[in-house]
């Protein structure tokens, strides 16, 4: 007997997103954004606007620009030698590239959760206590209600209630990353940037990840980077296609998907290259 087919990208189109462009509060703006590596120029005048409380992914065939953009908006790239960087990214209204802007703030602002899980070697409780005692939290009861909360959201509590002492490295993969998860907003940040956060995992993983993101977006604005657009289809309320280092179209995700207005658009979604 046949199993069922491979699921198509209106298959995959999450009911509950966006369905039409609606006047939306923008939380992150870019305005004529490029950048360089030295000689090699990887974005290229990208201006658009990540609307509050949603989710907004990055597709593109690799070497794009998606993760460059998205360190962009937590100031990552100032850690890579001959980085250049041109245009304005206001998040919350504030030029987070002004003059006099303390990174360390903007990254309690603006949190980030990588492709390969990476919790510290220390223990599944003083991992997520770790950002809030940088914050000056000292109070034990303080920080266990913060710790609490934070594995609370990021849907780990329940699994993990009875062994916060142990090492977080005894965690499996999926957990580890809901673990870095629960680390990113223990200090309750605006932005939660999401950098192929599913792309080590296997289905079961991916899928509390992708039910944790929509829970999440009820709180923060969360930008994620994606090579897999059937999960871009089924968490993201707004899309944006890159291509070497150019915004080629953004948008709602289902009208992205559906009825792209650029043909290099449709070409990569339907699978003609990338």
């Amino acid at each position: 007997m046949a199993g069922p087919g491979p699921v198509t990208i209106e298959q995959s189109l999450n009911p509950g997103a966006v369905e039409a462009p609606i006047m939306e509060m923008p939380m992150v703006e870019i305005e004529r954004v490029s950048l360089w590596y030295g000689e090699k120029i990887a974005l290229k005048e990208i201006s658009m606007s990540v609307p509050k409380h949603r989710v907004t992914a990055y597709i593109g065939p690799s070497g794009c620009g998606k993760s460059t953009l998205l360190r962009c908006m937590n100031r990552m790239n100032d850690l890579v030698d001959g980085v250049k960087m041109t245009g304005s990214i206001r998040i919350g209204g504030t030029d987070i590239y002004g003059p006099g802007l303390d990174v360390t703030e903007l990254r309690k602002r603006v949190g980030m959760v990588f492709q390969k899980s990476n919790p510290f070697p220390k223990s599944i409780f003083e991992n997520v206590a770790y950002g809030p005692r940088i914050l000056g939290v000292r109070t034990r009861s303080d920080l266990e209600g913060m710790v609490e909360r934070s594995l609370r959201a990021a849907a780990l509590w329940d699994e993990v209630r009875d062994r916060l002492a142990d090492s977080a490295l005894g965690l499996s993969g999926g957990q580890q990353q809901r673990l870095c998860i629960a680390r990113a907003i223990a200090v309750e940040p605006d932005v939660l940037l999401m950098d192929e956060p599913c792309s080590a995992l296997d289905p079961i993983a991916t899928a509390k990840i992708e039910e944790l993101m929509l829970e999440l977006k009820n709180s923060y604005t969360i930008v994620i980077v994606t090579h897999n657009m059937q999960q871009a289809a089924r968490v993201s309320d707004y899309t944006g296609f890159m291509l070497l280092g150019e915004l080629v179209e953004f948008g709602v995700t289902r009208q992205l998907f559906t009825n792209p207005r650029e043909k290099q658009t449709e070409d990569y979604i339907t699978g003609r290259f990338g």
